[in-house]
């Protein structure tokens, strides 16, 4: 066959060199985003069962876990609360001295560099687990926005560089911006779950968190993982309310809604690496059935080819470490 019917692009693959100077995505340690989970209590470090390497910190132990993530190199942290008691408002999650906010005062004066992201909602702090204020079995939205807005300032007054909502409370951005803004924080970034699924991969999550809701679900305010053009309707709205990054959540499952959020939208893009999608790896990896390094790898560089700019996952620690040996 002449060698001019087809082209040879193997040429391009034919060592590891060669294939480094063409390779078009990398990851970095400045991408990923670490999640830490503390609990309130003493001498805590809990493994969460559905979650293997991923642990519940209380205070008093929380700070090898930090000086952990600070060898490594990871830039930055999001902060998970456990409390000890529950109402049906939330009210520790907007308490000065809340575990959130206590653990954010505690890492900021230690570390000052590291970047602290605090997640803001409900569902760990409410007696009934949902997102919102809860009347007759329904989330009520316009009430919600308030005690979020409450819970935000609180959280940037600890010291938080970054406010991440996670609630999917409809106008959510706009009163947290307010919030912010009028207690004197204009310019402490949101970084937005602009496209949360009602998705099937959180249940880890809520094992590490307590967060289950105790009665019905979150179909109500999590979008239908069917839509498409919903997630771009609900990142168009935060970014219109003031959002600085969009969260799309999950994101191996959703790989195409962070291309569609990243065509439309030049803000920074962040995918959710969630804990389904880190239990499922590591169950398989402990069996033997699969390369867990090179999957993470693999599953990882999808989600920054897909144009993420930032990765929030479990296996943030591990990455780094690989990258070092790299």
């Amino acid at each position: 066959m002449n060698e001019q019917q087809f082209r040879r692009h193997r040429r391009l693959r034919r060592t590891a060199s060669m294939r480094k100077i063409v390779r078009e995505t990398y990851l970095h340690k400045e991408d990923f985003i670490y999640p830490i989970f503390v609990k309130e209590g003493t001498n805590i470090k809990n493994e969460v069962p559905s979650m293997p390497g991923v642990y519940q910190w209380s205070l008093d132990r929380l700070e090898d876990e930090v000086n952990d993530v600070v060898r490594l190199g990871i830039e930055s942290i999001i902060l998970f609360g456990v409390p000890a008691e529950k109402d049906e408002v939330g009210s520790s999650a907007y308490d000065h001295n809340g575990i959130v906010q206590q653990a954010t005062r505690q890492i900021k004066e230690k570390h000052p560099e590291l970047t602290v992201i605090a997640d803001t909602c409900l569902c760990q702090f409410t007696d009934h687990g949902h997102c919102g204020v809860v009347h007759d079995g329904e989330i009520i939205n316009d009430e919600s926005l308030s005690l979020l807005a409450k819970t935000a300032v609180s959280q940037a007054e600890a010291g938080a560089d970054i406010i991440a909502p996670s609630n999917m409370m409809d106008g959510f951005v706009a009163a947290i911006r307010q919030g912010l803004d009028e207690a004197g924080f204009e310019n402490i970034p949101i970084m937005s779950y602009a496209v949360k699924y009602a998705s099937a991969f959180y249940g880890p999550f809520r094992d590490a968190a307590h967060s289950s809701p105790k009665s019905g679900d979150r179909k109500t305010y999590q979008m239908d993982p069917a839509n498409r053009l919903e997630a771009l309707r609900e990142a168009q709205s935060d970014v219109d309310e003031g959002a600085d990054f969009l969260i799309v959540k999950p994101a191996l499952s959703y790989l195409d809604i962070i291309r569609d959020v990243k065509e439309r939208h030049p803000y920074p893009i962040v995918a959710y690496n969630v804990s389904g999608e880190y239990s499922m790896i590591k169950g398989a990896a402990q069996n033997g059935w699969i390369n867990e390094k090179e999957v993470v790898l693999e599953k990882l560089t999808s989600m920054k080819r897909a144009g993420a700019d930032l990765i929030l996952t479990y296996f943030a620690k591990d990455v780094a470490k690989w990258l070092e040996e790299k």
